[in-house]
């Protein structure tokens, strides 16, 4: 539940975008993604980080975009945060003694370390493709091709993730929590 609703900052984005144009749509998607962010944090009184750095390239780029009154700054979004996420991912294969996407899961599934690092190492170059191919958009093609781009990378995301967890399958246990989840 946590994913899909981090994506509904992107679709309230799309949809502005789509009835009043790119200045709406920004404004949308930074007062979305505050909106979200406090909403998070009275349920559970935590953030997951990743949502927190995101939340904080919209709100930089998102408000410069406003003030500046300049599209290309929010195109830029996801770039920024794919490359931060693809550089935050390879970098934690030589810091530390586990990788990211092991810390993020390892309280919760079991595997072995060549597994840890293949799914790290899968989603960093993931992320660092989703932002080039958000470059070419960008300067590529039209806004209205962006926008349906940014729409079209949330279903991205979620094939992913689902590839990645039928490819995983057969190499992780799930770990008892002692909570039945």
């Amino acid at each position: 539940m946590q994913a899909l609703s981090d994506f509904l900052p992107v679709l309230a984005f799309v949809a502005a975008y789509f009835l009043g144009g790119i200045y709406v749509a920004t404004a949308v998607l930074v007062a979305a993604t505050v909106l979200q962010v406090a909403v998070t944090w009275w349920r559970t009184r935590t953030v997951h980080r990743v949502t927190l750095i995101s939340a904080a390239i919209v709100l930089v780029l998102g408000l410069a975009t406003l003030l500046l009154h300049n599209q290309l700054l929010i195109q830029w979004k996801p770039t920024v945060l794919y490359v931060a996420l693809g550089g935050a991912l390879i970098a934690s294969r030589y810091l530390g003694e586990k990788t990211l996407v092991e810390r993020l899961l390892g309280g919760k599934l079991k595997t072995d370390a060549r597994t840890w690092r293949l799914l790290n190492l899968s989603w960093a170059l993931f992320f660092l493709a989703l932002a080039a191919v958000n470059l070419v958009f960008v300067y590529r093609f039209s806004l209205d091709a962006w926008v349906k781009w940014k729409g079209a990378t949330i279903v991205l995301v979620l094939l992913f993730a689902v590839a990645q967890a039928f490819w995983a399958g057969s190499r992780v246990e799930a770990v008892d929590d002692g909570q039945g989840t």
